[in-house]
């Protein structure tokens, strides 16, 4: 007779390894054994996958990981996670962040969100916010973080130790970053609206997509672009192979990158096709891939091969605005380069702008796009490295007398296109850079985030409109619909076998009635 399995408490990098072995067509039945536990664990494992990869994609410490073994909620939850989408949108757009901000904000999200009782936003809880996200710093001082040069300098020294130490070639180096793209935008003689550009004979229309550029430190690899669309199969794809299209393409109803499908592009698309262009350079395989802090950017406890050698290292927020490489005119040649061949297109085939963007579909535009990218030369990806490593340029020994696409080039092309022979220069720069601070995370207002923080959606939110015009109109005032709270709670309480979670609810909303009693109170 076996003996009693002795009872195995995994730590939340041994889940994120059991979630990556499944993933890859490992069987629970082999992980269980493995790992010294129940199969009925994987298959828990595996149903809360994208619970332990968001926890894991929240927390910037690899080892507090290899030491945790639970996912310990905040006892406010819901602030919890508001606090956290304001807190990476604000790190990704490198504004100041002090304990005091943070304070401010947490008390605002607080009463936004309805919540019961008084709340102190005092150094202490800011310092369990901070543990439970490892959070390494936010600043003591109100100062200003988005364009460093000091710290801009003291990066640079320290990655270049970096790689030093690591034993790094400029081919083994990578950056990757994403943007917004409205591909369907058009010039007008008059104006160009960002999203809404208006064609000749045609009304407004708003046509986007996200694209992510990754490319070596040389030039010399570039992987096929990343694009994320709304729809899992446009129309236009009608019978085409989503795997033989020219980029890699993903869906997301937003047509935003977010967290999942990064993951996704990092671990079967960046780190195989990685190793195949070290292999064949007969370099070792391995990588790092630098990153700046999107929200949709999963950190280095996540992004990182099963070996540990392709890993993902991660700019501070002061100074990516300064020295992100695919900022340093990477992305912006890629997009001249996409609406001077859209214009060269539409030339060749003697279309009038208007029948032209009538025809025009996504997959034509995917082609194009891709087009784009191949004709961004090594040499302005490589001198976009040069203030992180200033010796690439000359070590590489590559041409400098090519030059991109420029506006005047543009504007030659359009001359000899019809309806759009006189649009200034003016006009023509605003088009070429109609989505150049276009982001490719989904930016939330306060208000977004505090219904995303309640788990409400838009979806739910236009059901509940709906049902509710189905109602006969009764007004029910606020002291009414305290008292049947106050019975409600106080029955749940006298029950014993009442659950916590059924009294909070209850708490919450009694909490929200007050609020809004107090608020009707104090306006007479």
């Amino acid at each position: 007779m076996s003996g009693k399995r002795k009872r195995v408490v995994l730590t939340i990098k041994d889940k994120l390894d059991i979630i990556k072995k499944l993933e890859d067509g490992g069987s629970s039945k082999q992980l269980a054994v493995i790992y010294g536990i129940g199969e009925t664990t994987v298959r828990d494992i595996r149903k809360n996958k994208e619970k332990i990869i968001t926890y894991a994609s929240s927390s910037d410490s690899t080892s507090l990981l290899a030491k945790r073994k639970s996912m310990k909620p905040s006892m406010y939850e819901e602030l919890d996670r508001a606090m956290l989408e304001w807190f990476n949108q604000q790190r990704a757009k490198g504004n100041p962040i002090s304990g005091p901000i943070c304070a401010k904000r947490a008390e605002f999200f607080f009463y936004a969100l309805g919540m019961d009782g008084d709340f102190n936003p005092s150094a202490g809880w800011l310092t369990r916010f901070k543990q439970r996200h490892s959070i390494r710093e936010i600043n003591i001082r109100n100062e200003r973080l988005n364009g460093d040069e000091t710290a801009v300098e003291d990066f640079c020294n320290n990655f270049r130790d970096f790689i030093e130490q690591e034993n790094l070639q400029p081919e083994q180096i990578y950056n990757a970053d994403e943007t917004g793209l409205f591909w369907k935008c058009l010039p007008s003689r008059t104006s160009v609206i960002k999203g809404k550009c208006t064609v000749p004979g045609h009304k407004s229309i708003e046509e986007r997509v996200t694209i992510m550029c990754c490319a070596n430190a040389t030039g010399l690899h570039k992987l096929k672009l990343c694009v994320v669309g709304k729809a899992k199969k446009p129309s236009s794809f009608k019978s085409t192979d989503t795997l033989n299209l020219p980029v890699s393409y993903f869906s997301q109803k937003g047509a935003w990158m977010d967290l999942s499908i990064f993951r996704q592009w990092f671990d079967k698309i960046f780190v195989p096709q990685v190793r195949e262009y070290l292999r064949s350079k007969g370099l070792q395989e391995k990588a790092v891939l630098l990153l700046d802090n999107s929200p949709t950017h999963p950190n280095e406890n996540v992004l990182r091969s099963d070996d540990g050698q392709i890993f993902a290292k991660y700019l501070p927020p002061n100074v990516a605005s300064l020295i992100q490489p695919s900022d340093q005119g990477v992305i912006a040649t890629m997009k001249r380069n996409y609406r001077a061949g859209l214009l060269q297109n539409n030339l060749e085939e003697g279309n009038d702008l208007k029948s032209f963007w009538k025809k025009l579909t996504l997959l034509d535009a995917l082609y194009e796009i891709a087009m784009a990218w191949n004709l961004v030369k090594p040499i302005t990806i490589s001198r976009a490295w040069k203030k992180i490593l200033p010796s690439i340029e000359e070590k590489e020994g590559l041409d400098f007398d090519e030059e991109d696409i420029s506006v005047a080039t543009v504007a030659t092309i359009l001359q000899h296109t019809k309806g759009l022979e006189n649009v200034t220069m003016e006009n023509i720069e605003k088009w070429l850079q109609v989505d150049s601070t276009e982001p490719g995370y989904e930016v939330l207002t306060d208000s977004e985030i505090i219904r995303r923080a309640q788990g409400q959606t838009d979806e739910s939110s236009e059901n509940e409109e709906e049902e509710i015009e189905l109602i006969p109109e009764k007004h029910i005032n606020h002291v009414t619909a305290l008292q049947w709270t106050e019975n409600l709670l106080e029955y749940l309480e006298q029950q014993g076998d009442m659950i916590l979670p059924d009294r909070l609810v209850i708490r919450k909303l009694r909490a929200t009635i007050r609020n809004k009693q107090k608020m009707t109170d104090s306006s007479h």
